[in-house]
């Protein structure tokens, strides 16, 4: 019978063959799920068998991820901000460096979060879980992405202090907040083309909104500063040439404190700014 190391080096070889960056780690997901085994506990059981039913499970799976299917769309879950989000086809897949928003949101305290294209509410949950007085909105044009947000706040515990609102943008949000954040679809149309062919898998509504990428901030620039309280703050996150122009809309909006945040690669990442006192 085959054990677990030695359908982990199969899985390993098959994804570096198919061309997968991080293939070691994704086949350590793969192996983790198809045997219900805990990651922190996969180590371990190297030695073991893998029971035959776990070890077809994880040759489909490997044959789907060489397919260029996503490790959180195989799993139905990422980490983010330390939390298990789940992730399906109707939401875009949490990235690491969208932490720098959350992790800028979380510099200074707010009581009330208004959280635009919210996914899979990554950016709001995480927020909401590092601030326990605080309560936030969510809000997508996708139904289909707001339930996904709503089942991962019950796993976090969090519906007493979240709410999903269904809303073009701003077009059915009331009242003000002392915080506003967004991870807009950015990429410009002619940049579609060369993303990586995981990216095929996500919504393309969480992508792109066409022509050069800017549209959404056009939209928040222009409706976000009424929805922000005196000294209410706003937190974009953009591709890394849009900095200027971003920040060039805010201020023109009459948003005050205007600044690009770079992320650990040193590039452009979001952009932040905050309404007048």
């Amino acid at each position: 019978m085959t054990t677990y190391a030695q359908a982990l080096a199969q899985a390993t070889a098959t994804l570096r063959a198919a061309g997968i960056d991080g293939a070691a780690t994704d086949a350590r997901a793969l192996l983790s799920h198809a045997s219900g085994t805990p990651p922190e506990r996969l180590t371990l059981h190297l030695p073991d068998p893998l029971p035959p039913v776990a070890a077809q499970h994880l040759a489909a799976l490997t044959d789907q991820r060489a397919a260029r299917i996503p490790v959180s769309h195989l799993i139905g879950h990422r980490l983010f901000w330390g939390h298990r989000f789940q992730v399906t086809p109707d939401v875009l897949d949490p990235r690491p460096e969208t932490e720098i928003l959350v992790a800028s949101a979380l510099e200074v305290s707010f009581t009330r979060l208004l959280d635009l294209g919210t996914g899979s509410g990554c950016i709001l949950l995480a927020c909401l879980a590092e601030t326990p007085r605080a309560t936030g909105i969510g809000v997508d044009l996708s139904q289909a992405a707001l339930q996904v947000a709503a089942r991962n706040a019950v796993a976090l515990g969090l519906t007493a202090r979240s709410e999903w609102l269904h809303s073009d943008w701003l077009t059915a949000v009331q009242g003000h907040f002392d915080l506003i954040v967004s991870n807009p679809p950015y990429i410009a149309a002619h940049e579609m083309a060369a993303l990586s062919p995981e990216v095929q898998h996500e919504p393309a509504l969480a992508l792109t909104p066409g022509g050069d990428g800017l549209a959404p901030y056009r939209i928040i620039a222009r409706d976000a500063p009424r929805h922000l309280a005196p000294g209410g703050r706003l937190i974009v996150e953009i591709g890394p040439t849009q900095g200027a122009a971003v920040s060039s809309m805010f201020a023109d909006a009459g948003l005050q404190g205007v600044r690009i945040l770079t992320d650990l690669d040193g590039r452009d990442r979001c952009v932040a700014a905050q309404s007048p006192i």
